[in-house]
């Protein structure tokens, strides 16, 4: 390619980056000959008459309700860029649970922009995609260029990402450019994209900006039709996975927990984008520490698994389900008690998740439970269950809260207002973790040693319905004997 084509405005000269990156040297062994013939040749793939996405009337809803709250305000909310892993490789990109959630979009440097529009009664915004278009064969990004569609692969053309999501799209390197020119009040959604943040570092301030992360965090405490089912979905995609589990527990004992991890990992690739979160694949004592996740531990016949994992679908909702199972596929008699006595706290909790209960309400259920069993099995002295509750002495064992909301993130809702949240109240729609432990650690002198190194958690996903809740991940037994006749049905 000769040198007069290497443009000179600032314009040219960013859609001609790879080109001029071959002139420095950095693409050796490219002969201007082979940079001529990779620019035609090529079949035109643009799609047409695509239908929108399943996820596209709720995404508009949930666009809608967020108009209505900020009126006559830009409100900008990024989809995240990829993260360096080492060097030169990233990590798997995971669109922000916010961009996402309005969008139903998932791809990388991807931001949507919401104009005001209209005044008065048709106060409103305009909502705009900011995407990545296809790769430009002109000027060799498709093959030359790192995230080009040679290396990655094809992405949409903005025009097929306007008819899927619904949402007319922009290529987001105009961006920068829309964003200087911005008047008014303007909120973004931090933490996720610095050079838009960066953009708008003279418009906004890190109080509005927390009062948009808080709306979007507080209106999935509410799941619409469309979330419901895919939590169900997650739900019996991870019950599945955890029968893979238990079918390989003999390969497991050959090798290590991580044996365990690589398993439910592949059913949550084969049937969704990922794991929802690092999988606890914790044999023994691990299982008394509540974020296990270095899985590296020998699993072994006579031990408890606490197997905490959840597949996340394809449109990023996850599931979180955790049971505790006997490895060789039957309980002892002291893991039995101590099973038991989670399992009832759970029951205890499960049936306090109900319309108009206050969020508390299954926590304390549960711990009066346990505390129950505490008292009874000596470990507290002659303190009274009241005692023991208002002191909290039972933390000790008992370690974390009962539950939290689920959805888009494990921990779903995370920035809600406490009164929102933690002092709310349940309604249809609600969906949340059900999950009591008892954790006896290995080196605590203060219950007798044949309790030390066992941990239990039985967790479930609880959808608050309009006459009480539905249990999503129901698949998966809780009851110990119907956890031993399952491993021996599933052992063969």
């Amino acid at each position: 390619m000769s040198e007069e084509l290497i443009p000179e405005t600032p314009e040219e000269a960013a859609e001609a980056e790879p080109i001029k990156q071959r002139k420095n040297g950095l693409y050796p062994g490219i002969s201007d000959e082979l940079a001529e013939n990779m620019k035609s040749g090529w079949a035109d793939t643009e799609l047409h008459g695509l239908e929108p996405i399943p996820q596209a009337v709720h995404t508009a809803a949930r666009r809608a309700a967020l108009s209505a709250r900020f009126p006559g305000e830009r409100l900008v909310i990024p989809a995240g860029n990829l993260k360096t892993r080492s060097n030169d490789t990233e990590y798997a990109f995971r669109a922000s649970t916010e961009y996402a959630y309005l969008t139903g979009d998932r791809t990388q440097d991807s931001v949507l922009v919401l104009e005001p529009a209209g005044s008065g009664d048709r106060a409103g915004h305009e909502a705009t995609l900011y995407l990545l278009p296809r790769s430009n064969r002109e000027n060799g990004e498709f093959w030359l260029d790192g995230q080009g569609e040679l290396w990655v692969g094809r992405r949409n053309s903005l025009a097929e990402a306007g008819q899927l999501l619904g949402i007319p799209a922009k290529d987001v390197r105009e961006l920068p450019a829309a964003l200087a020119e911005a008047t008014g009040p303007v909120r973004v959604v931090r933490g996720h994209d610095a050079g838009v943040e960066g953009a708008l570092t003279d418009k906004v301030t890190a109080e509005r900006d927390e009062e948009l992360r808080v709306f979007l965090s507080e209106a999935r405490l509410v799941k619409d039709a469309f979330e419901v089912a895919e939590l169900q979905k997650a739900c019996d995609a991870t019950a599945r996975g955890f029968e893979d589990v238990v079918r390989v527990l003999d390969k497991a004992e050959a090798t290590s927990e991580r044996y365990i991890e690589g398993t439910f990992f592949l059913r949550a690739r084969v049937e969704g984008n990922d794991i929802g979160y690092g999988s606890i694949c914790a044999a023994g004592p691990h299982a008394t520490t509540l974020h296990w996740v270095r899985n590296d531990g020998a699993v072994r016949p006579g031990e408890l698994l606490l197997l905490d994992a959840g597949v996340e679908t394809d449109e990023l909702y996850t599931a979180d389900v955790t049971r505790t199972l006997p490895i060789n596929g039957t309980f002892s008699p002291l893991q039995r008690k101590i099973y038991d006595a989670v399992y009832e706290a759970q029951e205890a909790g499960i049936a306090a998740v109900k319309p108009g209960a206050a969020f508390r309400d299954f926590h304390d259920a549960a711990q009066r439970v346990l505390v129950e069993k505490l008292v009874e099995w000596g470990l507290l002295g002659d303190l009274s269950v009241e005692k023991v509750l208002e002191l909290g002495l039972q933390r000790r064992w008992t370690l974390h809260g009962t539950g939290h909301m689920l959805g888009m993130d494990v921990h779903d809702c995370a920035a809600a207002r406490t009164e929102s949240y933690v002092n709310g109240i349940l309604e249809p729609g609600v969906c949340l973790t059900v999950e009591p432990g008892l954790y006896f650690q290995a080196d605590d002198l203060t219950v007798p040693e044949e309790y030390r190194g066992i941990g239990v958690r039985i967790e479930d996903d609880i959808l608050v319905t309009e006459d009480g809740n539905r249990n999503l991940s129901d698949k998966l037994p809780r009851r110990a004997e119907d956890i031993e006749a399952w491993m021996a049905g599933l052992k063969g």
